[in-house]
Protein backbone atom coordinates (compact mmCIF):
# COMPACT_ATOMS: atom_id res chain seq x y z
CA UNK A 1 0.00 0.00 0.00
CA UNK A 2 1.21 3.59 -0.20
CA UNK A 3 1.82 5.63 2.34
CA UNK A 4 3.45 8.43 0.78
CA UNK A 5 3.49 10.10 -2.99
CA UNK A 6 6.44 11.86 -3.48
CA UNK A 7 6.89 14.47 -6.37
CA UNK A 8 9.77 16.11 -8.35
CA UNK A 9 9.29 20.11 -8.58
CA UNK A 10 11.43 20.81 -11.51
CA UNK A 11 9.21 19.76 -14.73
CA UNK A 12 6.17 18.16 -12.36
CA UNK A 13 5.31 21.22 -10.27
CA UNK A 14 7.09 23.94 -12.28
CA UNK A 15 8.44 24.14 -15.46
CA UNK A 16 12.27 24.48 -15.74
CA UNK A 17 13.38 25.52 -18.98
CA UNK A 18 16.84 27.40 -18.98
CA UNK A 19 17.23 27.37 -22.45
CA UNK A 20 13.47 28.95 -23.29
CA UNK A 21 14.40 31.70 -21.38
CA UNK A 22 17.56 32.69 -23.19
CA UNK A 23 16.11 32.23 -26.37
CA UNK A 24 13.62 34.59 -24.92
CA UNK A 25 16.52 37.24 -24.79
CA UNK A 26 18.64 36.32 -27.33
CA UNK A 27 18.85 35.37 -30.59
CA UNK A 28 19.29 31.60 -30.66
CA UNK A 29 22.59 30.97 -32.09
CA UNK A 30 24.33 32.82 -29.16
CA UNK A 31 22.22 30.98 -26.85
CA UNK A 32 23.52 27.86 -28.12
CA UNK A 33 27.42 29.05 -28.56
CA UNK A 34 27.13 30.58 -25.05
CA UNK A 35 25.70 26.57 -23.70
CA UNK A 36 28.47 25.36 -25.58
CA UNK A 37 30.98 27.49 -24.27
CA UNK A 38 29.81 27.20 -20.37
CA UNK A 39 28.47 24.19 -18.49
CA UNK A 40 25.89 26.18 -16.82
CA UNK A 41 23.85 23.18 -15.94
CA UNK A 42 26.82 21.67 -14.52
CA UNK A 43 27.13 25.20 -12.54
CA UNK A 44 23.01 24.26 -11.69
CA UNK A 45 24.30 20.91 -10.14
CA UNK A 46 26.78 22.96 -7.94
CA UNK A 47 24.29 24.78 -6.34
CA UNK A 48 21.89 21.61 -6.20
CA UNK A 49 24.63 20.40 -4.09
CA UNK A 50 24.75 22.90 -2.08
CA UNK A 51 27.11 25.90 -3.40
CA UNK A 52 25.67 29.18 -2.85
CA UNK A 53 23.13 30.38 -5.17
CA UNK A 54 24.76 33.90 -6.22
CA UNK A 55 28.58 33.47 -5.52
CA UNK A 56 28.65 30.08 -7.50
CA UNK A 57 26.80 32.17 -10.70
CA UNK A 58 28.96 35.55 -10.17
CA UNK A 59 32.11 33.31 -9.90
CA UNK A 60 31.27 31.54 -13.34
CA UNK A 61 30.27 34.66 -15.12
CA UNK A 62 33.42 36.62 -14.06
CA UNK A 63 35.17 33.72 -16.11
CA UNK A 64 33.52 34.41 -19.05
CA UNK A 65 33.68 38.03 -19.96
CA UNK A 66 31.79 37.66 -23.06
CA UNK A 67 28.76 36.25 -21.93
CA UNK A 68 29.25 37.54 -18.25
CA UNK A 69 25.73 39.44 -18.06
CA UNK A 70 23.85 36.77 -19.75
CA UNK A 71 25.30 34.17 -16.97
CA UNK A 72 24.42 36.84 -13.64
CA UNK A 73 20.89 36.61 -15.10
CA UNK A 74 20.47 32.93 -14.58
CA UNK A 75 20.62 34.28 -10.42
CA UNK A 76 19.07 38.17 -11.15
CA UNK A 77 16.73 36.20 -13.77
CA UNK A 78 15.82 32.88 -12.23
CA UNK A 79 12.40 32.67 -11.21
CA UNK A 80 11.85 33.82 -15.05
CA UNK A 81 13.69 30.80 -15.81
CA UNK A 82 11.33 28.64 -13.44
CA UNK A 83 7.90 29.48 -14.46
CA UNK A 84 5.37 28.73 -14.77
CA UNK A 85 3.98 26.76 -12.10
CA UNK A 86 1.98 23.05 -13.67
CA UNK A 87 -1.74 23.67 -12.25
CA UNK A 88 -2.95 20.09 -12.31
CA UNK A 89 0.16 19.25 -10.78
CA UNK A 90 -0.65 21.29 -7.66
CA UNK A 91 -4.25 20.05 -8.02
CA UNK A 92 -3.20 16.56 -7.96
CA UNK A 93 -0.44 17.39 -4.52
CA UNK A 94 -3.56 19.24 -2.56
CA UNK A 95 -6.07 16.67 -3.33
CA UNK A 96 -3.97 13.80 -2.71
CA UNK A 97 -3.02 16.14 0.73
CA UNK A 98 -7.08 17.03 1.39
CA UNK A 99 -7.53 12.90 1.94
CA UNK A 100 -4.56 12.53 4.66
CA UNK A 101 -2.33 11.13 1.50
CA UNK A 102 1.47 12.35 2.95
CA UNK A 103 3.27 14.48 0.02
CA UNK A 104 6.72 14.87 0.13
CA UNK A 105 9.26 16.42 -2.13
CA UNK A 106 12.25 14.69 -3.18
CA UNK A 107 14.09 17.27 -5.77
CA UNK A 108 17.21 18.95 -6.84
CA UNK A 109 17.34 21.80 -5.77
CA UNK A 110 19.79 24.71 -4.17
CA UNK A 111 19.61 26.05 -0.62
CA UNK A 112 19.60 29.84 -1.97
CA UNK A 113 17.65 28.92 -5.53
CA UNK A 114 14.18 27.08 -3.26
CA UNK A 115 14.30 29.84 -0.61
CA UNK A 116 14.05 32.46 -3.46
CA UNK A 117 11.30 30.23 -5.15
CA UNK A 118 9.05 29.65 -2.29
CA UNK A 119 8.67 33.50 -2.20
CA UNK A 120 6.58 33.24 -5.87
CA UNK A 121 5.43 29.27 -4.68
CA UNK A 122 3.83 29.38 -1.58
CA UNK A 123 3.40 25.65 -1.75
CA UNK A 124 7.02 25.04 -1.81
CA UNK A 125 6.17 25.00 2.15
CA UNK A 126 3.37 23.00 2.07
CA UNK A 127 4.72 18.99 1.49
CA UNK A 128 4.59 17.04 4.83
CA UNK A 129 8.07 16.09 4.10
CA UNK A 130 10.59 18.03 2.04
CA UNK A 131 13.79 16.60 0.50
CA UNK A 132 15.78 19.37 -1.03
CA UNK A 133 19.22 17.99 -2.36
CA UNK A 134 20.64 22.05 -1.69
CA UNK A 135 20.37 20.57 1.98
CA UNK A 136 21.34 17.27 1.23
CA UNK A 137 24.38 17.58 0.15
CA UNK A 138 23.61 15.02 -3.07
CA UNK A 139 21.60 14.97 -5.99
CA UNK A 140 19.21 12.43 -8.01
CA UNK A 141 20.07 10.17 -9.54
CA UNK A 142 22.78 9.01 -6.52
CA UNK A 143 21.34 5.84 -4.74
CA UNK A 144 22.69 8.02 -1.49
CA UNK A 145 19.90 10.44 -1.69
CA UNK A 146 16.97 7.36 -2.05
CA UNK A 147 18.28 5.80 1.09
CA UNK A 148 17.86 9.05 3.12
CA UNK A 149 14.86 8.93 1.81
CA UNK A 150 14.37 5.87 3.19
CA UNK A 151 15.87 6.59 6.41
CA UNK A 152 14.00 9.74 7.08
CA UNK A 153 10.76 8.72 6.74
CA UNK A 154 10.76 4.85 7.75
CA UNK A 155 9.25 3.77 4.51
CA UNK A 156 10.57 2.03 1.57
CA UNK A 157 9.82 0.19 -1.29
CA UNK A 158 5.91 -0.60 -2.31
CA UNK A 159 4.91 2.21 0.54
CA UNK A 160 6.60 5.28 -1.45
CA UNK A 161 4.81 6.64 -5.00
CA UNK A 162 7.72 9.08 -6.98
CA UNK A 163 6.81 10.91 -10.12
CA UNK A 164 10.42 12.83 -11.91
CA UNK A 165 10.51 13.78 -15.14
CA UNK A 166 13.55 11.89 -16.11
CA UNK A 167 13.87 8.43 -16.65
CA UNK A 168 17.58 8.33 -14.58
CA UNK A 169 15.98 9.65 -11.70
CA UNK A 170 13.29 7.01 -12.28
CA UNK A 171 15.34 4.36 -12.87
CA UNK A 172 17.30 4.47 -9.46
CA UNK A 173 13.85 4.43 -7.69
CA UNK A 174 12.77 1.48 -9.14
CA UNK A 175 16.26 0.03 -7.92
CA UNK A 176 14.96 0.85 -4.76
CA UNK A 177 11.64 -0.93 -5.39
CA UNK A 178 9.85 2.04 -5.23
CA UNK A 179 6.44 2.48 -7.74
CA UNK A 180 7.53 5.02 -10.14
CA UNK A 181 5.62 6.88 -12.60
CA UNK A 182 8.03 8.66 -15.45
CA UNK A 183 6.13 12.17 -15.79
CA UNK A 184 5.41 12.87 -19.23
CA UNK A 185 2.19 15.26 -18.00
CA UNK A 186 0.05 15.76 -15.36
CA UNK A 187 -2.61 14.04 -17.61
CA UNK A 188 -0.87 10.53 -17.13
CA UNK A 189 0.05 11.35 -13.00
CA UNK A 190 -3.24 12.09 -12.57
CA UNK A 191 -4.42 8.66 -14.21
CA UNK A 192 -1.98 6.82 -12.39
CA UNK A 193 -3.07 8.31 -8.99
CA UNK A 194 -6.31 7.34 -9.98
CA UNK A 195 -5.17 3.43 -10.83
CA UNK A 196 -3.42 3.21 -7.63
CA UNK A 197 -6.79 4.08 -5.76
CA UNK A 198 -5.65 7.36 -4.13
CA UNK A 199 -7.76 9.71 -6.07
CA UNK A 200 -10.91 9.04 -7.51
CA UNK A 201 -11.42 10.49 -11.31
CA UNK A 202 -12.92 13.41 -9.69
CA UNK A 203 -10.74 14.20 -7.57
CA UNK A 204 -7.84 14.13 -10.03
CA UNK A 205 -9.90 16.45 -12.22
Amino acid sequence: MVEAVIFDIGNVLIEWQPERYYDSIMPVAARKEMFAQVDLHAMNDDIDRGAPFRETIYAVADQHPKWRDMIRLWHDDWIKMATPEIPRSLRLMKALQAKGIPVFSLTNFGIGSYDFAATHYPFLREFDRDFISGHMGVTKPDPKIYEMVEAASGLHRHQLLFTDDRADNIATAHTFGWKTHLFEGPEGWAQRLVDEGLLSATEAA
